[in-house]
């Protein structure tokens, strides 16, 4: 809108008033309709306050999406290890291979370290969270002031939205509007009176008129973009959106990785057990012995002098 209003300025009210140029007061008139196309400028760069400001609403939107992205992806890894350790526990048993039950008791231990930590920062974020959301318009509007150094009137327009807090720009918005209808009349009064005198005056001043309509009805959608309401609307969604399903979904998450961390604890204790009822292994060695106390265990009819043919590896001791 500022730009087409200056570009309104700099050509067709300069033509217009190179044309009025032999009647005075026709070129006065011209002049006051530069005057308030300024001031309707002038007005409406006074609107955009969020020049120059550091914080980018979207690059903090891009920002959470990323760590909600890879937040997520880390607890479906962190289940799917879970679950790989216990499977493999439960081969190991199965097969009763002491080498997996020792690799799969490390491995419960690093993952039921894993899941208390994580435990622990969900605990911790949902209290912070909690504790913000018992009353967080307070805080978002001293950070964001903080951050943006914005008045804190145009930010408690938009936060709260209600009758207390006027709008800031309306002012601005008042003198716009009665600016656009100045030139609108005195528009009206140049095609009355100078076009039958300068006819070439009367393509400039349609070229006015249709830039001047256009700004009234971008100003009008300029009217609703800056109240308060829909921004406020967006505001309270993301408030209910962290405040409720965040929340809800940190405390599931918190109960996961509590039942998580008891399942891999139970685990690690009856490992022990377990280990207990595997049979001892045999030792080749215990069967070459040539002691006396293995040869009541060999078969009858067998020689006790003679060497144990059936292991080729064995070889009688010399007393």
């Amino acid at each position: 809108m500022v730009e087409r209003l200056g570009e309104a300025v700099r050509t067709e009210l300069t033509t217009l008033e190179e044309v009025l140029e032999p009647r005075t007061e026709l070129v006065a008139a011209a002049r006051g309709a530069r005057r308030q196309a300024e001031a309707v400028a002038q007005q409406l760069q006074g609107l955009a306050f969020w020049q120059g400001v550091p914080l980018s609403p979207l690059q903090v939107a891009e920002d959470v999406s990323f760590v909600e992205e890879y937040r997520w992806l880390a607890y479906v890894l962190l289940l799917l290890l879970e679950l790989l350790v216990c499977l493999f526990t439960l081969l190991g048993l199965a097969k009763q291979s002491k080498w997996l039950v020792i690799v799969m008791t490390v491995m419960s231990l690093l993952v039921l370290i894993l899941s208390w930590g994580s435990m622990g920062l969900e605990a911790a974020t949902a209290v912070g969270l909690s504790d913000f959301c018992s009353n967080p318009d307070p805080y978002v509007l001293n950070l964001t002031q903080e951050e943006t150094g914005l008045s804190s009137d145009i930010l408690s327009y938009y936060f709260l939205c209600n009758q207390a807090v006027s709008n800031p720009f309306q002012q601005r918005l008042t003198l716009s509007q009665r600016a656009l209808a100045n030139i609108h009349s005195q528009l009206l009064g140049l095609e009355r009176e100078a076009v039958p005198q300068f006819p070439s005056a009367q393509r400039p001043l349609l070229s006015l008129e249709e830039t001047v309509n256009v700004t009234e009805g971008n100003f009008h959608q300029l009217v609703a973009l800056l109240h308060c309401r829909g921004l406020h609307k967006d505001y309270g969604a993301a408030l209910r959106g962290l405040c409720e399903d965040a929340l809800e979904g940190l405390l599931f998450l918190l109960l996961f990785s509590l039942l998580s961390a008891g399942a891999l604890a139970t685990a690690l204790c009856s490992l022990p057990r377990a280990w207990a009822l595997f049979p001892p292994s045999r030792n080749p060695s215990a069967l070459c012995s040539g002691s006396r106390l293995s040869e009541p265990l060999l078969p009858a009819g067998l020689d006790p002098g003679s060497p144990l043919r059936s292991f080729p590896g064995c070889r009688r001791r010399p007393h």
